[in-house]
């Protein structure tokens, strides 16, 4: 995932590179994975995750409106009951025979606080048009992630995050929620307000209910220059603590095979708007790819040929406001799996992560991105009482991706890290309840909540240790 940089490789040079038919083994393995029926033997329609990875064929699908028509809708519906967003995990979080639920009509600023600095939207509300809705009003979340087509519900629930020195994820900032449990009652959750429920659902998977309301607690609308600058990976890892405590936002993209890493930081800023140009992240990906096609199997040459293309690439500069620029567009498919360590072994993780992929996976051309998240008090947050370095890997959704299991994930899991819940991961119960203190907590409230299983679907049983 190369956002928030230019091209990285010069088309025309790449290509001068190629040959007639250098990476003519590619052709087969380039074609469109096999595509499940849009129509099942039942009559019922497809639904699939955006990386195709996840489908299912649910009996029956609801949409409401309002809270009011969710809250009718809970009790009488088909299990299991499984909420979607913007279809955006790459676990199997959605996949139901029962009754798919979008809450896609839950949408918009339902009130706001200027004083506080607060907001109140619907739970439905996409974050790519939250940041209009919230600069309207003068105020900004503190933070976003690298993708902007989530629901804020779906991303909360999954413990969607952005990065930066201090910075919690997006339900670090959330005050309270209205949460409409599977009997149809609406609670009320904050801190000081049915608190149990609150500390278990804020990053709940979608298990404990529908989200249809959450206050933020925002900041004042800010201006930002975001610099992504070319450098080498080496240098990068060993000063990348002291790079992270002086930015306001700051990440980083190891570019495996060719020594080169983007830099990736935001600064508030007094400066003149200069708005960031044309998407290119696509173009970036396409170059990266023809570079693994043509030298897959000479590594060697794969770098001198990468270095050569980013030879002298000058820094890229936007000045605008934070919600411009802080999140991308992704128009091409991937599967990723990302694991959150303690930050004091983010870097050597980084190492043996890329080392194993140099070694091991010659096919990966997606970068290896690194961010940094504030701990929080959530009872299932990655970040519970703990400040994590983030490592993530991806796959094109055409590739192969068995080596994240059995080259990654064992490193990040001898690490201590604690899988994204919307990410790749082979985690179950046993292994779950061992690295969150209050994982057993969370699963009281849930049985509490939907004692009937009503909201469970096998991966969600997988993780709770339900049946």
């Amino acid at each position: 995932m190369t956002g928030r940089r230019q091209v990285l490789l010069g088309g025309a040079g790449l290509i001068a590179l190629a040959g007639a038919g250098m990476a003519s083994r590619r052709v087969l393995l380039d074609r469109e994975p096999p595509q499940p029926a849009p129509i099942d033997a039942q009559g019922r329609a497809l639904w699939s995750n955006w990386a195709g990875n996840e489908h299912a064929y649910p009996a029956a699908r609801a949409a409401p409106a309002t809270e009011a028509e969710l809250a009718a809708l809970l009790p009488r519906a088909t299990g299991p009951i499984r909420p979607v967003g913007s279809g955006h995990s790459f676990t199997a979080l959605v996949p139901t025979e029962g009754t798919l639920l979008s809450i896609d009509r839950l949408q918009g600023l339902v009130s706001h606080d200027a004083e506080a600095t607060t907001a109140t939207v619907r739970a439905g509300t996409r974050l790519s048009a939250l940041g209009a809705l919230l600069a309207g009003i003068g105020q900004e979340m503190p933070n976003l992630p690298d993708i902007n087509k989530q629901t804020l519900a779906g991303a909360m629930a999954t413990g969607t995050h952005g990065t930066g020195k201090g910075m919690a994820a997006l339900h670090g900032e959330v005050l309270a929620m209205r949460l409409v449990l599977p009997d149809g009652k609406i609670a009320e959750c904050s801190r000081d307000q049915q608190a149990d429920l609150f500390h278990a659902a804020r990053v709940g998977l979608g298990a404990f209910g529908v989200l249809s309301e959450v206050t933020l607690q925002n900041r004042p609308l800010q201006r930002v220059k975001k610099v992504v600058s070319l450098v080498d990976t080496e240098q990068l890892l060993h000063e990348w603590p002291g790079l992270a405590e002086r930015h306001r936002n700051a990440e980083f993209l190891i570019l495996p095979f060719t020594g080169k890493s983007a830099l990736i930081t935001h600064d508030e800023t007094s400066e003149p708007v200069s708005p960031r140009g044309p998407d290119q992240d696509a173009d970036t990906l396409m170059e990266l790819k023809r570079l693994r096609d043509l030298f897959e199997f000479t590594p060697r040459i794969r770098r001198q040929a990468a270095q050569a293309a980013m030879a002298d690439i000058p820094p890229e500069v936007a000045v605008d406001e934070s919600w411009k620029l802080l999140s991308n567009e992704r128009p091409v498919r991937f599967k990723e799996m990302e694991y959150h360590v303690p930050i004091d072994q983010q870097v050597d993780a980084l190492r043996e992560v890329l080392a194993r992929i140099e070694r091991g996976a010659s096919d990966v051309f997606f970068p290896i991105e690194a961010r940094i998240i504030a701990a929080d008090d959530a009872w299932l947050s990655p970040f519970y009482q703990r400040e994590c370095g983030s490592i993530a890997v991806h796959a094109w959704y055409k590739d192969d991706h068995d080596w994240m299991f059995n080259l990654v994930e064992p490193v990040l899991r001898e690490a201590n890290g604690r899988p994204h819940w919307g990410k790749l991961h082979s985690l179950g119960a046993a292994e779950l309840k061992a690295l969150y203190p209050m994982y057993s907590e969370a699963a009281r409230v849930r049985r509490l909540v939907d004692p009937a299983g009503r909201m469970m679907n096998p991966f969600l049983r997988r993780v709770f240790g339900d049946g």
